[in-house]
Formats: C-alpha cells, structure tokens, sequence
C-alpha cells in the first residue's frame, strides 16, 4: 500500500506560537549538552517554551555544513546561542552568573569533568538553590563504568536490545534509530519536570540522573520482566511478536503487511476475512499454547492467502474486519499518509530568520551570515498534543553565538567588556 510521497509535508496547525501561550515559557534552560541524548531532553523542554540558552565553544566555525544539516536542525530548533570557554576562569564565571538565576541546567559531561570545572551539581546548588540540575551520562554518575565514554549502540549492546532485535539466529542487530539516546532524553526531560513540579512544594531544586545504560533497560519492558519474573531469557524473534502469536510481516501480492492478531476472538475474525475459517478449528492452532508452538505452520498458512491480493486490498479488509493491521511504509511514505498529515506531528518554519530576532540580534556579522537563508525547514514535533497549551516551532536551530552579546548584556556586561571578551576568544 503505497502513498505518493510529497516534496514537503504542509503543516496543519500553525509553526509558530506566541512565547507566552507556551506552557513552559516561564522556565528558563541552560543547555550545556552534546551529541543526542542531552540536545534531545532539552528540544522537548524548548518545543513546549522554555528559553532555552546553548552554551557553545567558541571559536572554530569548520563545523557549519553540519549546522545547516537536518540533524543539527532537528536537535536545536527553539534554542539561542551563548558561546564561552567553560576551560577559562572568565568563562565558568560568566556561566556561574547566568545559573544563579536560572531554574535548569542540563549538562552530559563526564562526571570527572565537571567536578574538574567547578560547575557540578553541588557548587552551583550553593549558587542557587532552586536550580534543577540535569546531568545524563552513559552509565550513572557512580559506579565502576562511570568515567567510561557512553554511546547510544554501546547502551544498546548492553542493555540486552540487540540480543533480541533480528531475525533468529543472525546475531547481535542494532535498532534503526538511537533509542537509548532518544530515552534517555526523554526520561531526563520528564526528570526535570517532576522537579520543577516538586520545586512548587519544597522551594528547592535537585538533581536529576539519567543514563543511556538505565534508559535502554527500562526501554526492555515486558522482555526484561520475562527474566526478572518468569527466568525466562528472550531471544531474537525477527519480525515475530516474540509472545502475541499471530503477529508479524506477511507477504502480499505487491509487498509486505503487518498484521496483529493474538488472542482467540481476533484470530477467529483473521481467519474469517482470509476465507480460512478451518483454522481455529485446527488442533495445531486452536489455543494460544498450540499457536506458539506451531507459529511457523500458521505464519505458512496466512501468508498462503496474503500474498494473493495486494497490501491495500488487505489492509481495508482486515480493518474492516476489526483485525489489527497496517502498511509497512519507507520513511517518505510516512509523512504523505493522511492520518499522519492530519495528526499535525510536523511543521513548517522559516529558517531564515527567528520569530524573535529584534529580541535577540546577532552577535557578529559572522554568526548572522552563517544562518541558513531563503529555506523553510519541516521538521517532526511533539507526540503529545494538550487541548488548551500547545507546543510549536519559534525560532531555527540558532547560528554560533548568535545570542552572546544580548546575554551578556543582560548580565550587565558594558560593550567594551564584551569586546575584550570577545578578543581573548573567552566568547
């Protein structure tokens, strides 16, 4: 079942929201984090309308085809841009100055490192003591792995993911998208808000804690409760449920369907729309102890029939029937499906300029020049939707230190300070 791809995916609902219609919008971030987990726990406080400050190193700017990549545009949409070197007494400085008054930081150094820079939990906690402080590492914050580099296939390694994704017997497979980084962020973001929500309480910020390494176990869910609980080590399983049988990739007459369907009522119904009703009555088949055990015999069986009508025929067929079902659809396929385009998940912005730019000028001619021009970006969004405050798109990924002499001015840095600043590459 195959839906024309589009150019470009038209917005259903508007990309830009006002700043103080944003749910967020009275919280301020600094973001200290790199790579993917940390970018992704800020990007869902920055979507909802945090005022979100990148603190970025300043100086070699060799690094700007992959700024104007979909990546880093995807990461950093929603944020400004402070540059300071965090190595400099001057830097930790300015960088102590903006956690006094803020209410989160997230940082993912090494734990070493910032204990090394004096910026760890515990010395900025005497700064501010409502800050919540956010640090996402690779495995923990103590312990024998903590000081090691953390990596999202590394998680996913040890985690026990890629001892269950792939087809049996094949060996170790990785997912397709770097889910032990995307939780991790995803958990440290719902970290934060707890806090902030407990802030309301007791007055005080804390320390929340996440990891790769905790985010890719908890991610195991009901396979991690088959050993914890039943002794029971899963395997791979392919594109097998590994315990709702039937459930998986049948062939049709022009691809591929997915098809759900465990349990004996929505069997009996699969079997009636496939024109199969012999085999619920099939000892082989009759009970979900008898169709585990006899799995491939009736995957053999569906797929007899599937692969004698084409995907889309099947799909309103089965659905019609009450049986789940659905295409397995390439990445550009996704976005043209109506249901998806109707959900409103993606939208569309200007990347040439910020919603908020008078607010907040450029810092130099290099970092405005250094901004994508004449180019609308759509980019995927938010999966929770509230009926009231709504989350949106205010401003691209910013350009390097774009934000730096607006912040600092801010603090009450005069301009000459700012320059001298500038000219010791401290900014």
């Amino acid at each position: 079942m195959r839906f024309a791809a589009k150019s470009a995916v038209a917005p259903l609902r508007p990309s830009r929201v006002p700043m103080n219609k944003l749910p967020l919008s009275r919280f301020s971030v600094i973001d200290l984090t790199r790579a993917r987990s940390g970018p992704t726990a800020v990007r869902q406080l920055a979507d909802w309308g945090a005022d979100v400050l990148k603190v970025e190193t300043p100086g070699d700017d060799s690094d700007i085809g992959a700024r104007h990549g979909s990546d880093f545009q995807n990461l950093h949409r929603n944020k400004r841009s402070l540059t300071l070197d965090l190595k400099t007494p001057e830097g930790v400085e300015i960088l102590k100055r903006l956690a006094a008054n803020t209410d989160v930081l997230v940082e993912n150094y090494r734990p070493a490192v910032k204990h090394r820079l004096g910026i760890d939990y515990e010395h900025l906690r005497a700064l501010n003591p409502r800050l919540v402080y956010a640090s996402i590492s690779g495995f923990g914050q103590d312990g024998p792995y903590r000081d090691r580099p953390g990596f999202d296939q590394i998680a996913q390694g040890m985690g026990g993911l890629m001892s269950i994704t792939g087809l049996p017997g094949q060996g170790p497979v990785r997912a397709g998208v770097a889910i032990a980084d995307l939780t991790a962020g995803v958990f440290c973001a719902m970290g934060i808000l707890i806090a902030l929500l407990e802030r309301e309480v007791s007055g005080e910020g804390q320390w929340v804690q996440s990891s790769l390494l905790a985010a890719q176990i908890a991610m195991l869910d009901f396979q991690a409760a088959r050993w914890l609980i039943s002794g029971e080590v899963p395997e791979q399983a392919g594109n097998n449920h590994p315990t709702s049988i039937p459930t998986g990739v049948f062939a049709t007459a022009d691809g591929h369907i997915n098809i759900a369907a465990s349990g004996g009522d929505i069997f009996a119904r699969l079997c009636t729309a496939l024109g199969a009703d012999h085999l619920p009555t099939d000892p082989a088949f009759a009970t979900g102890k008898a169709r585990s055990r006899n799995r491939d015999r009736l995957n053999a069986a569906i797929e007899a029939i599937t692969h004698t009508r084409p995907s889309a025929e099947w799909i309103d067929l089965l659905n019609r029937a009450g049986v789940p079902c659905g295409p397995i659809y390439r990445i550009d396929e996704v976005f043209a499906d109506p249901q998806v385009r109707q959900m409103g998940i993606t939208r569309t912005i200007d990347s040439s300029a910020s919603s908020e730019s008078s607010e907040s000028p450029a810092s130099s001619d290099s970092a405005s020049a250094s901004r994508p021009r004449n180019a609308r970006q759509t980019l995927v969004g938010q999966a929770v939707e509230l009926s009231r405050t709504p989350w949106g798109l205010r401003r691209p990924a910013p350009a390097k230190g774009e934000h730096t002499d607006a912040v600092l001015a801010a603090l009450g840095y005069d301009a000459a300070t700012i320059s001298e600043l500038r000219a010791r590459r401290i900014i």
